[in-house]
């Protein structure tokens, strides 16, 4: 044998020689051309100084020496070829994965539960790992691989490197205490601006979109509270004249908890936002990515939109 190592890009060539027994037909199988054939048959042939191959009156015939490193050889192949199927299969009955996604605290309300009751039936042993991060810190972790997913309002992730799927369009409502004077009526305009205001200021971009309109129609409301989370707001709301404008699936939700709270219609035509899944180019083939992207948009669209219209 040849003191150089053994290219391992030759062993197919070995192999379809074997399968085939004619120079013609390997190539064929191969999908290259015949010199490429006989060139890489001359270098194993060099290798391990033997012919490998020979003429008979049946056809080109394996040497004794062929014969036996054809069973490694073969050995070798679907080793390699095992080892790269099962890198690309993923098995989420298995997986103990856990899925990280970035989520604002409405997200958190809006798609956490159902998610964890489908990962309960098909992914029994993954995790779910809900992560909030400045919308710079989003773009870097997916691209790092740190969050499989960003799902919800994130407007910046529109980039040449990101994918994005819409899933359904949601709408801002107002939440006031029950008993509030201002609930046995509808709301209007000058009443809104007049009264006191729970204003959250979130990482969630979706308020951004509340905030401009407001804004362009020159709206001013008073903020007497300004907070950074949605979570207090029914608890502050029960004991104030405060009203909070929120998108309408967090508004919904809590009221299906707190009873000392109710919704009211906006005085004014809110505009509408898009909540959408994204993901970096990165992982668009990875297949525990392509799972979850898929039990997402399954479980949220416009069809299964579980919030009230």
């Amino acid at each position: 044998m040849s003191d150089t190592h053994l290219d391992l890009n030759l062993i197919p060539y070995l192999v379809a020689m074997e399968d085939t027994r004619n120079v013609s037909r390997a190539a064929e199988q191969l999908g290259v051309s015949q010199p490429r054939v006989s060139t890489a048959l001359g270098r194993l042939r060099e290798y391990f100084n033997d012919p490998l191959f020979v003429r008979t009156s049946k056809g080109m015939e394996p040497t004794p020496r062929a014969l036996a490193i054809l069973p490694a050889a073969r050995d070798a192949l679907l080793r390699i070829e095992k080892g790269m199927l099962d890198v690309q299969e993923f098995n989420p009955d298995t997986s103990t994965h856990t899925f990280s996604i970035a989520l604002s605290d409405v997200g958190e309300i809006v798609f956490l539960p159902r998610l964890l009751q489908l990962f309960a039936e098909r992914a029994p042993h993954a995790n779910l790992r809900s992560v909030s991060l400045p919308p710079s810190h989003v773009e870097r972790g997916l691209e790092s691989g740190d969050v499989d997913l960003a799902v919800g309002y994130f407007p910046d992730l529109s980039g040449n490197n990101f994918f994005q799927q819409r899933l359904f369009t949601h709408r801002f409502i107002c939440l006031m205490r029950a008993g509030h004077p201002l609930s046995r009526a509808p709301l209007t305009l000058a009443q809104y601006v007049a009264s006191g205001h729970a204003v959250v200021r979130a990482e969630g971009r979706s308020q951004e979109v509340l905030e401009q309109y407001l804004a362009k129609k020159r709206i001013t409301r008073r903020a007497v509270l300004e907070t950074p989370h949605f979570m207090s707001l029914p608890f502050i709301l029960a004991r104030t004249d405060l009203i909070a404008t929120v998108p309408h699936a967090i508004g919904f939700a809590y009221v299906s908890e707190h009873a000392s709270i109710t919704l009211v219609e906006p005085p004014l035509p809110l505009p509408r936002f898009d909540l959408r899944q994204h993901w970096h180019r990165k992982f668009h083939n990875d297949p525990r990515g392509t799972w979850l992207r898929g039990v997402v948009a399954e479980l949220f669209n416009d069809a299964l939109d579980e919030w009230p219209k």
